[in-house]
């Protein structure tokens, strides 16, 4: 049996429409009808359980009979990690998959996300189960938020745009936590993901425009009405550890390519352009 968290996230989804067919699936989630729709959606046979990491009972049933799982965790500070590694370990489960992020293995980041990181990673390393970290640096399709002012506006509002970042397609880390979970050679290994090269928040406001066939311009927001807009979000502390994030990548410590990508999946990694053009529905007006 594979376990899946996050299942309705933007890695999990795609991690559980790429196991293999006929394969034992159950997809854990504090929202079962959610999860529900979303494999229905998707044509899986996965059986969908509760389990809430504030639940141990829950946590317990959902690990029970399970050979691998697939971590996520996003709920900074807390220590659902903690609490899934104590069930797992007790249900006998084998392999532990876990999404991390590229900044654990930079010593200049100590920001309060990376060091959260950090101490989830050890819980694991030191578990006694085996174990894969999977370390990718930013999504992709974090530009989705760009979408809303793309259609009405014509526009790109970000920090630092001429700063780079090796960013990676959601579903290239989904393959290789697809690949951990099901085949032998991961245990023990954390794998930095990157997309096949440094792109900055300009040129990819560039390629969404000649995509979509039409004008987008790139307009560079200040730290303050950054800080403004991400407050609306999130708490100040998760707020100020995304903006020295930023602040990282505006000094070039997001930029390096990594070849973990090509390796394990024996392609190269997915760009940028081609994972627009899959989801250019997002960013047109009508």
């Amino acid at each position: 049996m594979i376990l899946v968290t996050g299942a309705t996230g933007t890695v999990g989804r795609e991690v559980v429409r790429r196991l293999p067919a006929g394969a034992a699936v159950r997809v854990m989630t504090r929202d079962p009808a959610r999860a529900a729709d979303v494999v229905a959606a998707d044509a899986v046979a996965a059986e969908v359980v509760r389990g809430d990491y504030d639940d141990p009972r829950s946590l317990a049933r959902a690990v029970r009979g399970v050979r691998a799982a697939f971590l996520v965790t996003n709920r900074v500070g807390r220590d659902d990690d903690a609490r899934f590694v104590e069930a797992a370990r007790s249900a006998g489960v084998r392999h532990v998959v876990k999404l991390s992020a590229a900044a654990v293995a930079d010593p200049l980041a100590q920001d309060l996300i990376t060091r959260w990181q950090r101490g989830n990673e050890a819980l694991l390393r030191t578990s006694g189960m085996e174990w894969t970290l999977l370390r990718p640096r930013a999504f992709m399709s974090n530009t989705l938020s760009w979408a809303t002012a793309v259609r009405t506006e014509q526009v790109v509002r970000a920090l630092y745009g001429a700063s780079a970042t090796a960013c990676v397609d959601p579903r290239d880390i989904a393959e290789v936590a697809v690949r951990a979970l099901t085949e032998g050679g991961h245990a023990g290994r954390a794998h930095a993901l990157t997309g096949p090269e440094a792109i900055t928040a300009a040129e990819q406001t560039a390629q969404l425009a000649e995509l979509l066939g039409r004008p987008v311009r790139f307009e560079e927001v200040g730290v303050a009405r950054m800080r403004a807009a991400l407050r609306a979000r999130h708490s100040e502390a998760v707020t100020e550890a995304l903006l020295e994030s930023a602040e990282r990548r505006r000094e070039g410590g997001k930029a390096e390519v990594e070849g973990a990508v090509r390796e394990i999946l024996g392609r190269p990694a997915g760009s940028f352009r081609a994972w627009a053009a899959d989801h250019l529905d997002a960013f047109s007006a009508g």
